[in-house]
């Protein structure tokens, strides 16, 4: 009983300053959305942008969306030198709403928004919680805050396709990157995942048609002297260089749950601009590129204010090919040297086009054993092949696995080793130099 007096004691006295703990009038906002008259470009393509009075150069909270559908996107990057805008977060990703909905920042210090309707689409869940300002950091992080300064909620932990310098990555499925759905349709999510799992940063690819995403890269922890650790988290860092004031650093930050930061990835960039607003990105083509806006630039028609500071699939040396692109070469291709060298037939490879399609199969429930056959490719690879599979396995009882799952398209055999890897999806292979590699398209008998 001694001890838990003065337990009860405190939580009592916190009680009155946790209720007291309110929005002030001045601090709160109901903004109806609509009234859109000026079109900006983000990444190519026309939105439609009105900005919050809440902002730190050059970022600014703000309302987008096309002329028929708005998207409560938070924080978009405002240009000083170029109508170009640049969104790195959304909060109703799959849920755009229309005019006349609103975003509410109430004195009970949520931030929620609602459609025309009423009815809430989002929220921040930070009602009664302590809240009594909203601010955006001069990182680009917007933040909910108590009377202490302390963060309640933040913009960080909910990562949509990009991450901003000093923002982490952090393990599981709910903190992963997830790419846009099109160049026209910036508001629905895409086929594309970013996620860390264990000492792996794992790109994952999920067509329309199947109910399962497979790898086809990854990027993993290099550290030599714990290989073996499990990753914290990722951030993407900026640093300026010693005793060069116009050069810069940009870098990945890994940190292990059980041993110190080390600095690793395929960056180590050295750059002779400002990084502080540079931004990484898991494109519409499953694409990791990271951008940096070049302050200097004075004349946009010769160089454009953004720069594409690493792409990870590109056709230079040490990269990753773009061939590992799960639709490089649309829903079927081969690709070779970063091109798109011909179409798989049961006649053999033919020339490639951008109507290459995969073969069509009888309905799911009719597929059987002696209802499906199969013609072979040598010497292609499944963008998947170097990180799944399973065996040893002789190539009949791979082939009769397949055969059983309706599901299966195909299958990719590697004959050294015995690995067979059943697929939902096709997509663009690979043309590769061993023979032994094997895959094996299902079509109807």
């Amino acid at each position: 009983m001694s001890s838990f007096l003065p337990f009860l004691l405190t939580v009592l006295f916190l009680l009155p300053s946790i209720a007291l703990a309110i929005v002030i009038n001045s601090k709160t906002f109901n903004y109806i959305i609509g009234g859109f008259s000026e079109g900006m470009l983000d990444e190519g393509n026309n939105m439609f942008y009105n900005d919050l009075p809440y902002k730190y150069h050059p970022f600014v909270l703000c309302i987008s969306g096309t002329v028929s559908a708005y998207t409560f996107n938070g924080i978009g990057f405002t240009l000083a030198l170029r109508l170009e805008r640049r969104l790195v977060w959304q909060a109703n990703r799959d849920k755009p709403v229309s005019e006349n909905s609103t975003v509410t920042f109430g004195r009970n210090g949520n931030l929620v928004l609602a459609n025309a309707q009423g009815q809430m689409v989002w929220q921040t869940n930070t009602a009664n919680k302590g809240v009594v300002d909203l601010k955006v950091l001069s990182n680009g992080n917007l933040v909910l805050i108590d009377r202490r300064g302390s963060i309640v909620w933040q913009s960080f932990d909910h990562p949509t396709d990009s991450l901003l310098v000093g923002q982490s990555l952090l393990p599981g499925d709910k903190n992963k990157l997830t790419s846009r759905l099109s160049p026209f349709d910036n508001l629905r999510k895409g086929p594309y995942s970013l996620v860390m799992d264990g000492g792996r940063m794992l790109f994952y690819y999920q067509s329309k048609q199947s109910p399962e995403q497979e790898i086809y890269s990854q990027m993993q922890n290099i550290n030599p002297e714990s290989p073996g650790n499990i990753l914290a988290k990722m951030t993407l860092q900026s640093e300026p260089v010693e005793n060069e004031p116009y050069f810069f650093i940009l870098k990945f930050n890994f940190t292990s749950i059980d041993s110190a930061s080390t600095s690793t990835s395929p960056l180590g960039l050295e750059l002779k601009f400002n990084t502080t607003y540079s931004y990484l990105q898991l494109g519409q083509d499953g694409n990791f590129r990271i951008y940096t806006y070049f302050d200097k630039v004075n004349d946009t028609t010769t160089r454009p204010p953004w720069d594409e500071t690493f792409t990870m699939f590109s056709r230079r040396r040490f990269y990753e090919s773009e061939c590992q692109l799960p639709l490089r070469c649309g829903e079927f291709g081969v690709c070779e040297d970063n091109q798109c060298v011909a179409c798989p037939t049961p006649k053999g490879l033919m020339g490639w086009s951008t109507r290459c399609a995969p073969p069509k199969l009888p309905p799911c429930s009719s597929q059987s054993g002696i209802n499906v056959d199969y013609y072979k490719i040598v010497g292609v690879e499944h963008f998947s092949s170097n990180f799944s599979g399973n065996g040893p396995i002789k190539l009949l009882d791979c082939k009769a696995k397949c055969s059983k799952d309706c599901t299966c398209l195909g299958f990719f055999y590697r004959k050294t080793t015995s690995t067979c890897l059943l697929t939902p999806q096709l997509s663009t292979l690979t043309r590769v130099s061993n023979s032994s590699h094997l895959a094996f398209i299902k079509i109807a008998k």
